[in-house]
């Protein structure tokens, strides 16, 4: 090979590896935070890490416009509680898709390609609540989609948890729908086979691990290190090629072998449990990404699916009913910062976010002479954490280690960030606390005392809403009780 065509090669090489990462790889973007970073800035984290597709789990204004000309393609989603509505009227449907798709591809320059019709609508753990709506909702929106002339080019499709799918054999090749959705799942497959629109699976290894104590830990990673399990001529040497490849069989049992997928999120937490942490999440995270790059899908799927990361930042607000580590699913933190190292592919690692303002350098802490005995200190803590995140204080999380002093610490200086340093946040702690400038933080652990976001000092930047107030009042609440009572009886004992 002469030299030309040698540096030809190798520049085809470099670009056809970088289209494929682009083509294969999104993020999904929560929104449940106290100080959200400003969607602009979002936006820019997720170009500079070459992020060209980004699912929503609502049509919120100000980040559907921030996505406007961005180059970013777009699933958003309708939230569950708005499935009876249009389930029940296609003339509501309507209305969604004139303000939510219509508008802000036409007004906007948002590039969006999918509809989500709710989110994981069959869990057992809503008890059938949406079980009836989903098919006549997904059905309503596709009708509008086609009215408004969109049909061809924007599609609706429905997240749903692994759980829709199962096998009596335990093993991939036994795979069907879940007996009690099994017709109806079938339906809603056939009329996205009709429709031209992908299944969309959400698959999390980390869940297996967390549900069951005797998981083996290795088959969760991408590694090879776990036994294999062996179905047929097929081996698994991990969790995501075996929960994929029984949705694969359940598709053939059922006359769709070769139905689209599209996996809406898969990730690993970083705080919130013993097995959520930097490290595995880092190890898990890269091993997804180089088989990405790779171009490697299944036994069954050979060609990777697209796949959307579960999530890009961390969001305090978000309900803690799964478990703690819900609000820690982030690649990055609440504000943009790095967590852990990830080559990206060709050699590009992660990059933070750029232009976030905070607030003060300065922190609410327990008072030095404050005695650890005092009556006031256990509803102190728990008024702190009613109102504030204190997921990491839990048991095997990373501030799990501190001693009741720094625990008090720790939840007063939560509420006192998330609370915006107000004048007299500090204060609401029975003259148990003190503002200091000396970060109480670090020390050579992995317990961080944050700073939040100063959204007033982004231009456009959105304040604290009592909806993610409400949501984490109403999920933190018996908790931050718990976390009182273990705090102050750890002492004691």
């Amino acid at each position: 090979m002469d030299s030309f065509h040698y540096l030809f090669a190798i520049f085809l090489f470099f670009m056809l590896g970088e289209h494929l990462l682009v083509d294969g790889l999104g993020c999904n973007w929560g929104l449940q935070a106290t100080h959200p970073l400003p969607p602009d800035i979002v936006v820019k984290l997720m170009k500079d890490n070459r992020f060209n597709k980004v699912k929503l789990f609502e049509a919120d204004p100000r980040a559907m416009r921030a996505l406007g000309r961005s180059g970013i393609q777009v699933m958003v989603g309708i939230p569950n509680d708005m499935l009876a509505g249009i389930a029940g009227s296609v003339r509501v449907a309507e209305e969604w898709v004139a303000q939510n798709v219509s508008y802000y591809l036409s007004k906007q320059g948002v590039d969006i390609r999918y509809v989500a019709v709710g989110n994981e609508p069959f869990l057992k753990t809503y008890n059938d609540r949406f079980t009836q709506i989903t098919f006549p909702a997904l059905q309503n929106i596709q009708a509008a989609l086609i009215k408004a002339g969109l049909g061809r080019d924007v599609k609706a499709t429905v997240p749903l948890n692994a759980d829709v799918y199962q096998s009596d054999s335990g093993v991939p090749s036994g795979g069907n729908f879940r007996p009690d959705i099994h017709d109806l799942m079938v339906s809603i497959v056939k009329f996205l086979n009709d429709n031209g629109a992908p299944l969309t699976i959400n698959i999390y290894p980390f869940l297996s691990l967390y549900a069951d104590p005797h998981f083996p830990v290795d088959f969760a990673f991408f590694d090879d290190g776990a036994s294999p399990v062996v179905d047929g001529s097929i081996t698994y040497t991990n969790v995501f090629d075996a929960n994929y490849d029984t949705l694969i069989s359940a598709l053939e049992k059922n006359g769709f072998p070769s139905m689209p997928i599209i996996v809406g999120e898969v990730g690993w937490p970083t705080d919130g449990d013993r097995n959520a942490n930097n490290q595995l999440a880092r190890r898990f995270n890269q091993g997804l990404l180089d088989r990405i790059n790779q171009g490697r899908g299944t036994p069954k799927r050979p060609t990777p699916p697209d796949i959307y990361l579960f999530s890009l930042i961390d969001e305090d607000a978000k309900s803690i009913d799964p478990g703690n580590f819900e609000r820690h699913w982030g690649v990055f933190y609440f504000d943009g910062t790095i967590k852990y190292p990830l080559d990206m592919g060709g050699g590009r690692n992660l990059t933070a976010a750029k232009g976030v303002r905070y607030l003060s350098r300065q922190w609410c802490i327990m008072a030095p002479d404050a005695n650890l005995l005092d009556p006031n200190l256990p509803q102190s803590i728990n008024f702190a954490c009613t109102y504030a995140d204190c997921t990491s204080l839990g048991p095997g999380s990373s501030c799990g280690g501190l001693d009741a002093r720094g625990n008090a610490s720790y939840a007063f200086n939560m509420y006192y960030q998330t609370m915006n340093q107000r004048s007299g946040a500090c204060e609401q702690f029975h003259n148990l606390s003190i503002v200091t400038r000396i970060d109480p933080g670090f020390h050579g652990g992995s317990c961080k005392y944050e700073i939040m976001i100063d959204n007033g000092r982004h231009e456009q930047a959105r304040n604290p809403g009592t909806s993610s107030a409400g949501n984490m009042r109403s999920s933190v609440g018996l908790w931050a009780a718990m976390l009182a009572l273990i705090i102050v009886c750890g002492y004691l004992n």
